[in-house]
């Protein structure tokens, strides 16, 4: 079992920067890849971010490549999203995952465990 715990969510102008964590649960934090997806109201849950048990791999959704960093540190427990160059339509609920098959980094049915959430807005 491992529980998720998002922060660093909030109110930006676009241009600015955030920086999501997302603190686990366990002992066992370095056994799961972790993933960051975001949804908006009445819209699928989109992959934004993936990292590899190891932090060796990472992968990014078009939509934020080149602006974004994903990140994890394990001895903390802890996975990172670096949010740069924000704008408004990154406006969204953020959620981070964890799975044990990294296979799959882009589906979010292939993540067992996920964060409650924590709220980004990018004002214009």
């Amino acid at each position: 079992q491992v529980q998720l715990v998002e922060s660093g969510g909030g109110l930006v102008q676009a241009g600015g920067s955030l920086r999501l964590s997302c603190a686990a649960s366990g002992r066992t934090f370095s056994s799961y890849a972790m993933g960051w997806f975001r949804q908006v109201p009445g819209k699928e849950r989109d992959f934004v971010a993936a990292i590899s048990r190891s932090g060796g791999n990472t992968d990014y959704g078009d939509s934020v490549k080149g602006r974004f960093t994903i990140s994890r540190d394990n001895a903390k427990n802890t996975v990172y999203l670096q949010m740069n160059s924000l704008k408004p339509e990154d406006t969204a609920v953020y959620y981070c995952a964890a799975t044990t098959r990294y296979s799959r980094y882009y589906d979010k049915t292939n993540y067992d465990y996920w964060g409650q959430g924590t709220q980004v807005t990018v004002s214009s």
